[in-house]
């Protein structure tokens, strides 16, 4: 059975955000902390809390996140940085990964205050075959990467396991020679080269006798058929032609860890098996092996190990903390939970039919799995949904029909309210950081539907972009770091316009949100929910939910039965009556 609440009034959130000089939420002001570098387009920061990157105009910088200070920069002419993803390949060492603003995708390496290019993903030989990359994301601490690219109206996805190891043996040898006496002139290192572990293409139509792998040939392209031929009517619907010039299709990515207690990898391992694939307009997500590939045969076409069918179209999608569950947006207001373990929904989602989708987060820590004496439940899935008009929902979802969505906010009357930003934070279970479009940044409360406090700038600075805010969140020192500019009120000169700050709020430093922070979230707790470590414990629990799921199909059947059995009975009085 699916439940559905809705708020039963404006909430307060929107009602304090709407009106805030007739409500009592306090304002905190945040603290500026330095000057950051001109046009800073993007900031992210480092697993451990040590260091923050900011891309900007002529290339990027490293700054201690404690102290505020630059440690290393890496400058070019007329470059700008506009994506910029950090993360631990060892001790004090760090690779980076860019997107500049004419789509080439770089990587580097921070290390002792230097920050050596490593390689240039997409580098143009030609400009007339010029590939663009949209998306480059790191993962397993550098071990993967993977860049969505597009050329001459083509498009791909392709996947690198990157060689790690050897750029650290590298790195050693460039220290070595640096700190020697004996050597004067500039270390010119050639570094290894990035290979491309599998290239994927939108999907199509397999020639010849293709093998589909576990899903059978003759079934794997009857998926692809119709999924193709439903994609291309959705695409030429959208952009109101049937011209085959259109613009190239754009994928979404994830990578997947091991979730299978009998493949033999260790469950608690952070280097992913596989990665799940779907294409705009696209009914079916994919799934390709990450350990059954070749390098030198990377440019063949490769086969989905799994296809994961959807009645409607896809919108967005999000994996879980452990990456078992993958939530699917789809057309017409529907959420499909996949249990990866099981190769089956957990369950089908409905929310009303006015909910266009735009995004959505599995939310990894929640209030009712913090509660002392409650056991989390080991099929219970959290996912935050943001639909286009503004209006944000919770869904509790368990295997079957056991679902619980509650409306968190409602959709706003002016377009100038609609959150741009909307994330939750692990040490703040319940509390989400909201950004508005129009400027306005706060946090609300989701469970008691209130504002807790207004975050500004002092003045006279606003944040900036607040359609597209630069700014991160670090979870591990709980602060907040946001890009500010002057007020554009023609006071200020065009030296002081594009003079930017870089303003910090410290949540546990603020009275009103100090009580609220959980030292340990209940991430461990969620994360050994999906795991069970044993191959024992796996299949005891696979046991337990399958008779579960038995249990609560014969009561449904039982219940329906009655139901028809109900009905045929006030139909067979009916008749006699007449």
């Amino acid at each position: 059975m699916q439940f559905y609440r809705s708020a039963g009034q404006k909430s307060g959130e929107m009602a304090a955000a709407c009106n805030p000089e007739e409500c009592t939420v306090p304002t905190v002001e945040l603290e500026s902390v330095t000057q950051s570098p001109e046009s800073t387009n993007c900031i992210a920061c480092t697993e451990d809390g040590r260091y923050l990157s900011l891309g900007h105009c002529r290339g990027l910088s490293v700054w201690c996140a404690s102290s505020f200070v630059r440690v290393a920069e890496w400058l070019q002419d007329q470059l700008e940085i506009t994506f910029l993803q950090m993360t631990r390949m060892a001790k004090m060492t760090y690779l980076l990964g860019s997107v500049d603003d004419m789509g080439v995708a770089r990587l580097f390496i921070f290390h002792c205050d230097d920050i050596h290019l490593l390689s240039v993903i997409n580098a143009m030989e030609d400009i007339n075959h010029r590939s663009i990359c949209s998306t480059f994301a790191l993962y397993g601490s550098g071990h993967f990467g993977a860049a969505s690219i597009s050329c001459n109206g083509a498009s791909w996805l392709e996947v690198y396991q990157l060689p790690v190891a050897v750029w650290l043996a590298e790195l050693e040898t460039v220290s070595a020679r640096e700190q020697d006496p004996n050597v004067t002139e500039s270390v010119d290192v050639k570094w290894s080269s990035v290979e491309v572990l599998i290239k994927i293409t939108p999907p199509h139509l397999p020639a010849g006798n293709s093998q589909g792998g576990a899903l059978g040939a003759d079934l794997l392209k009857h998926c692809l058929v119709v999924d193709e031929i439903r994609s291309s009517s959705c695409l030429d619907a959208d952009a109101g032609t049937t011209d085959t010039s259109r613009s190239p299709r754009w994928c979404t990515h994830h990578f997947l860890l091991s979730c299978d207690p009998f493949s033999g990898q260790p469950l608690q391992s952070e280097l992913p098996v596989a990665v799940a694939v779907w294409w705009s307009g696209s009914h079916n997500l994919l799934q390709y092996s990450l350990q059954k590939v070749s390098i030198k045969k990377a440019e063949a076409a490769p086969t989905p190990d799994s296809l994961w069918p959807n009645a409607n179209r896809i919108i967005c999608s999000a994996v879980s903390r452990r990456t078992r569950y993958i939530a699917l947006g789809l057309d017409d207001a529907l959420v499909c939970v996949w249990d990866r373990r099981t190769g089956a929904p957990l369950s089908i989602i409905s929310l009303p039919k006015y909910s266009s989708l735009l995004r959505m987060e599995y939310l990894d820590c929640w209030p009712e799995l913090l509660h002392p004496s409650q056991t989390p439940a080991a099929e219970v899935v959290h996912l935050l949904v943001m639909s286009k008009g503004g209006e944000l929902y919770m869904i509790r979802a368990e295997r079957g029909t056991h679902t619980c969505t509650t409306q968190l906010s409602e959709r706003p009357n002016d377009s100038r309210d609609l959150p741009s930003v909307t994330i939750s934070m692990p040490f703040l279970p319940g509390i989400l950081l909201i950004i508005q479009r129009n400027g306005k940044m706060f946090l609300q409360d989701v469970i008691n539907k209130t504002a807790v406090c207004f975050l500004t700038p002092p003045t006279p600075y606003q944040f900036s972009s607040a359609c597209n805010p630069v700014f991160v969140l670090d979870p591990q020192l709980q602060a907040l770091f946001i890009r500010g500019d002057l007020e554009n009120n023609g006071s200020h000169s065009l030296k002081e316009a594009i003079q930017s700050r870089l303003f910090v709020f410290r949540f546990g430093q603020c009275c009103i949100i100090e009580q609220r922070i959980v030292s340990h979230p209940a991430s461990s707790q969620r994360q050994n929910a999906e795991s069970h470590g044993t191959p024992e414990e796996a299949c005891s629990l696979y046991l337990q939910q399958r008779n579960k799921a038995l249990e609560q199909t014969f009561e449904r059947l039982h219940k329906t039965a009655q139901m028809i059995e109900q009905r045929q009975q006030n139909y067979n009085k009916l008749r006699k009556k007449k």
